[in-house]
């Protein structure tokens, strides 16, 4: 077996001793090594050197044996979860059933994780979620790392400078693009949501939706489908019918474009749907590998 992530701008130009240690913190530096002479570690399918440069975008990866699996187990976030990362911001992939924050009932959530993730590296400055995702949904999470591009990165969500993307599998045939735009409850009022929309697939009575989130209302998504008379696959909680055991809302963050808080820079990156989600596809008579270029399984891809 082995564990594979694409690295990112955060290790780019690092020796890959050091950019080893970013993703496994838990790992000494002298195991690292010890991979690295056995050959156990690869660049783009060569053979790499500990002390070689790895650069941005470049695939790492590593074969596992018991200790590299029990580095990895002290680590709450892994290797691959990490989609991208500069010395202002992380995104992170959010799987499914874990709230963003601390929530009622839900102690362990996906900050604490980073916040660990990250002493573990000896950083310890404040880190926080910069745009919200439901405990059940799965995808492309964005945090800030110190308090000047939390505010920087959280005035770009509110400026609508960020661009997020979202797939759901809906109950219903949709056969052209097209906008929701209506009322939704948000935090004790009402206001106006506006969410686009394209279908990517049809399956009998089943449609595969990108959505663009424009503003962002408390399950904004799922309250203007089930509206449309869409709802999502497995959202019970919105009229979502529950098929083949599913019991989560099929909704995935797959895409997230942001400007860079120093550079300016547009950062887009895909977030590769999870494998219970292609499962569901599958089932249904979907063929996500001729529409989805997240469906290879590969880890997201920054641009």
């Amino acid at each position: 077996m082995t564990t594979k992530w694409q690295t990112n701008l955060r290790e780019d130009n690092l020796p890959l001793i050091e950019a080893l240690s970013l993703r496994v913190p838990a790992a000494p530096d002298a195991f690292l090594r010890q991979l690295c002479k056995k050959q156990r570690v690869t660049i783009n399918d060569r053979i790499a050197e500990a002390d070689g440069v790895v650069l941005a975008g470049e695939m790492i990866t590593v074969k596992t044996s018991q200790r590299w699996q029990e580095c990895l187990e002290q680590s709450r976030i892994q290797p691959d979860q990490v989609l991208y990362e500069d010395v202002q911001c992380i995104v992170v992939n959010k799987p499914a059933g874990l709230a963003i924050h601390r929530a009622h009932g839900h102690d362990d959530n996906l900050l604490w994780r980073v916040q660990d993730f990250l002493r573990l590296r000896k950083e310890t400055f404040q880190v926080a979620p910069i745009q919200r995702l439901d405990i059940g949904t799965s995808g492309a999470a964005l945090f800030g790392k110190g308090h000047a591009s939390i505010g920087q990165l959280g005035k770009m969500i509110m400026a609508g400078e960020a661009t997020k993307r979202y797939l759901a599998l809906v109950g219903g045939r949709v056969t052209a693009p097209g906008e929701l735009n209506s009322a939704v409850s948000a935090k004790g009022s009402v206001k106006e949501a506006l969410t686009r929309f394209r279908p990517v697939a049809e399956v009998g009575d089943y449609t595969l939706l990108e959505l663009e989130l424009v503003t962002g209302r408390r399950h904004q998504i799922r309250y203007q489908l089930a509206t449309a008379g869409w709802p999502i696959l497995g959202d019970t909680r919105y009229r979502g019918k529950s098929i083949n055991g599913m019991d989560r809302p099929f909704l995935h963050c797959h895409l997230l474009s942001f400007p860079q808080p120093e550079t300016g820079q547009t950062i887009t990156i895909r977030c590769p749907l999870p494998e219970d989600l292609l499962i569901q596809l599958k089932a249904l008579g979907f063929t996500p590998e001729a529409y989805l270029p997240e469906a290879t399984g590969n880890p997201g891809i920054f641009d």
